[in-house]
């Protein structure tokens, strides 16, 4: 017998984005920026300008994404979406075991992170800042980070797919501001004098908490798609 559920509550979207947020291939990237921007800026004020550019571009791009997705998969026929729902099941729940290695044994086989390629194009272009530099910068990243990053995300446009609407539309913009929020408060943490040193410390100190809490976000997730895809739930 079916479980009849609703549109998932503020509350599961806050949780989700909240975990999701402390990625730590995220938070690397801003770190990364830091230290280029406060090396090379003249004031405080331009690095917080340089780094609140960079943030918007990340928070348009990657709500821009979710909203397209959500919207394209709400016209995909019902057979044809549980398909899709069970097979992203799946791969998150493979994502899910790949984070919860990492928390064990970072670093031994296979992980979730930039690629090398990439990460060094990131480098390059940290250095260019300008304006036009930073929303491209922050474009760039939103992009090259999704194995990182997109489990979740990608989890939850398919579910808020299944009854799109504003409350959707909303749920989205709610998420992606919670995805940005460390990223804001380490800028601000580093406008206001704290040394990116050591935020770069507690990052690594953290970086294995947080990918298990990724992991075992992803694997609530992944069943959560299966259990919709085969009729346990129903969104109304």
């Amino acid at each position: 017998m079916a479980v009849e559920a609703v549109l998932p509550q503020l509350s599961t979207i806050l949780l989700t984005a909240a975990i999701d947020s402390i990625n730590p291939c995220a938070i690397g990237v801003l770190i990364l920026l830091l230290s280029t921007l406060v090396s090379t800026s003249q004031t405080k004020k331009q690095l917080l300008r340089m780094g609140f550019i960079y943030i918007s571009a990340v928070y348009v791009v990657y709500f821009s994404a979710g909203l397209g997705l959500t919207l394209f998969l709400s016209y995909i026929p019902l057979i044809v979406s549980s398909l899709i729902s069970i097979l992203v099941g799946l791969v998150i729940i493979a994502m899910a075991l790949i984070e919860i290695k990492d928390f064990y044994w970072y670093g031994q086989g296979f992980s979730l992170m930039i690629p090398g390629d990439k990460a060094k194009e990131i480098h390059k272009l940290a250095k260019n800042i300008t304006v036009p530099g930073m929303i491209f910068l922050g474009a760039f990243v939103a992009g090259v980070e999704l194995p990182c990053t997109g489990g979740p995300y990608l989890a939850i446009t398919l579910i808020l797919s299944q009854n799109f609407n504003l409350e959707a539309v909303f749920l989205l913009l709610i998420y992606n501001l919670i995805f940005v929020m460390p990223l804001i408060i380490i800028l601000l943490l580093a406008y206001f004098g704290m040394k990116i040193q050591n935020i770069k410390m507690w990052k690594e100190m953290n970086k294995a908490q947080m990918r298990l809490s990724i992991g075992l976000l992803l694997v609530v997730l992944g069943w959560l798609l299966i259990l919709i895809a085969n009729g346990t739930i129903n969104l109304n």
